[in-house]
């Protein structure tokens, strides 16, 4: 009898104890709800995105006389035809990848995976900067500026105007869940379909939603020159960021003269690139801004 109680006793114990911690558990998720509830959904995704830094990243810098793309641009715009120099250098990184595939893909599993097409990505600013989205361009190296440009507006305009479900979902998903929530939700939801390659409609979220590469540009802000971070979930291998234009004195023939000047940073996942890799989106960068009529042939 003194044992059938005992154990009864340290069941009971047993059975308190883990309501406790049940009840503990409930009310820290609640606190912790209720401590970031006030900060806006993109600062939750930025907190719960990044960590101290623990890779290896290369960056890169290039100055760019773009004195021959700006005039060229204008000449286009003349003839009906309108671009930004945010979509030549997308042009231009989207011809590096394709002339250095072994930069064009995903790493699963400690394994690099190349992709069959070169897709990119452009960050859209909306509600004045309180939201950040992204569209995808897809085989933007067999388009040209002008396709790219065309493709953007539309996608970005559906953005603006909040007609993108996809975009719409994905909010909804995140919007009232809590930091280590949209941690938790991201990085896993980000890991499926960056790496496997996973369709997930209920969230919003496409196969490779963010391509090879993502392009921004912080040249509307007056900054000459920035370094973007990786975002983990995003799983791609290069950022391209884009500065303002500003006049500078250039050597020509000897001879000082002011151009156009811009400041074009990378940032590199040391995984997917080495030298040579780096030497080509360099190289084509300048290739496309010494000789712009070279966009002229897709047309």
């Amino acid at each position: 009898m003194e044992t059938s109680s005992l154990f009864l006793f340290l069941l009971f114990l047993l059975w308190v104890n883990s309501t406790i911690l049940y009840v503990l558990a409930f009310a820290l998720f609640v606190a912790w709800s209720v401590w970031t509830s006030d900060m806006p959904l993109r600062r939750r995704i930025q907190m719960a995105t990044w960590s101290p830094s623990r890779e290896g990243n290369i960056y890169c810098k290039v100055s760019l006389d773009a004195s021959k793309v700006v005039e060229w641009l204008k000449k286009q715009k003349e003839k009906g035809k309108e671009a930004t120099i945010t979509h030549v250098v997308g042009k231009a990184a989207a011809n590096a990848l394709a002339a250095a595939p072994s930069l064009n893909g995903r790493i699963l599993f400690d394994k690099f995976i190349p992709f069959e097409t070169v897709d990119i990505s452009f960050l859209v600013v909306l509600d004045g900067g309180k939201q950040l989205a992204k569209t995808k361009v897809v085989q933007a190296d067999k388009k040209s500026v002008f396709d790219i440009a065309a493709d953007l507006r539309h996608k970005a305009s559906k953005l603006r105007k909040g007609e993108d479900q996809n975009f719409k979902k994905s909010l909804g998903a995140l919007q009232s869940l809590p930091t280590w929530a949209v941690r938790l939700l991201c990085h896993t939801v980000g890991w499926f379909s960056g790496c496997f390659g996973l369709d997930v409609p209920a969230l919003g979220v496409e196969p490779y939603p963010f391509g090879t590469a993502i392009i921004t540009s912080v040249g509307m802000m007056g900054i000459d020159e920035a370094y973007a971070p990786f975002t983990p979930f995003a799983h791609v291998p290069l950022l391209v960021l884009i500065g303002q234009i500003k006049d500078g004195i250039v050597i020509v023939d000897g001879k000082p003269e002011v151009r156009k000047k811009l400041k074009v940073t990378t940032t590199t996942d040391h995984r997917f690139l080495d030298g040579a890799q780096g030497g080509i989106l360099i190289k084509t960068l300048k290739e496309l801004f010494e000789n712009p009529s070279l966009m002229d042939d897709k047309e």
